[in-house]
């Protein structure tokens, strides 16, 4: 494989003559805080609270919580663009990152970071509750601590493990309804648990180049993509039977279960077909793996808007 020339953290003195990319200094900002990721992260929030309410929460309520999770969220991402400059420089994906091309200083990036994450807990605090303030702390801490510094470079678990952060916001949901926690948010939260391995997977997998340049070590630089297919089809089990642990407690009604167990199905088959491809030999753009992230997104966003409308139908049990 021909390797790429490191691209340096601070642009060269060419591309300071030609001047900055086209983009404003507004969107560049934006950029830093990844608002695909905050948009799947507000997915499992607001359908959470209509479950807690048994109904329509206060809708002032699931503004704040939205706001305060996406600030909260927000935080989060520029704190890892900041740490991961260095790698995301060697990696084709990442290159045109606003720190790696130089359009967002990092020690403004960093104060950003600082003020969206402790604006997000006292946002939390002041409009919805205490409980659900220090579990936002607890994510950002989880994601900027737990897997961007002591576990993404070090692990090919990283994203297992560290992937936790992404399930906090079904916690934040509820609680910011209750004032608490109980099994039907936990329960919610081992499903985006087990989720997040069948989701991330995929993508590595395509761009595992990019993931070895940078030295990365995801699961599919370090195994066979067969070895990575088989441990995508136990998480998505392990998640799909997490989901239908849900039916009998909450309880849940008819949208939900016919939900669950066909969504189930079907992101189930769509795993299965990948290690069939990868039994095949198929590697590349042949293996089809974003196929299978593609699937996670629409299962996830599929199963928690059931959660959401769930609660306006009779239950089952």
């Amino acid at each position: 494989m021909k390797h790429r020339e490191e691209k340096p953290l601070r642009r060269t003195v060419d591309e300071a003559r030609r001047g900055p990319k086209p983009r404003s200094t507004f969107m560049a900002y934006v950029a830093l805080t990844k608002p695909r990721v905050i948009e799947l992260l507000l997915v499992t929030t607001a359908p959470v609270m209509f479950l807690a309410e048994r109904g329509l929460p206060n809708l002032w309520l699931v503004l704040a919580t939205l706001v305060g999770g996406a600030a909260a969220a927000a935080s989060a991402s520029v704190f890892n663009c900041f740490i991961d400059r260095d790698m995301d420089a060697k990696m084709h994906r990442t290159e045109n990152r606003p720190l790696v091309t130089g359009e967002v200083k990092p020690s403004h990036a960093l104060v950003f970071a600082f003020a969206l994450g402790i604006g997000s807990v006292f946002w939390m605090g002041g409009f919805t509750n205490w409980m659900a303030a220090g579990l936002t702390a607890i994510a950002i801490l989880i994601y900027v601590v737990v897997y961007t510094i002591l576990l993404k470079r070090h692990t090919s678990q990283n994203i297992v493990w560290g992937g936790s952060a992404g399930c906090m916001p079904v916690l934040i949901g509820w609680s910011a309804v209750t004032g608490g926690l109980a099994w039907e948010p936990v329960i919610l939260f081992l499903v985006v648990f087990f989720w997040t391995p069948p989701h991330y997977w995929p993508l590595a997998m395509k761009y595992k180049d990019d993931y070895d340049a940078a030295g990365v070590p995801m699961l599919p630089s370090k195994v066979p993509p067969m070895t990575v297919g088989r441990q995508i089809i136990l998480y998505a089990w392990a998640m799909v039977l997490t989901s239908l642990a849900l039916i009998p407690v909450a309880p849940m009604g008819a949208v939900y279960t016919v939900t669950a167990v066909a969504g189930g199905a079907w992101f189930l088959w769509e795993c299965y077909a990948l290690v069939g491809r990868a039994k095949k030999g198929l590697t590349g753009t042949q293996l089809r793996a974003m196929k299978v992230f593609h699937g996670s997104i629409t299962y996830l966003s599929v199963l928690f808007l059931a959660v959401a409308i769930d609660p306006f139908v009779p239950a089952l049990f």
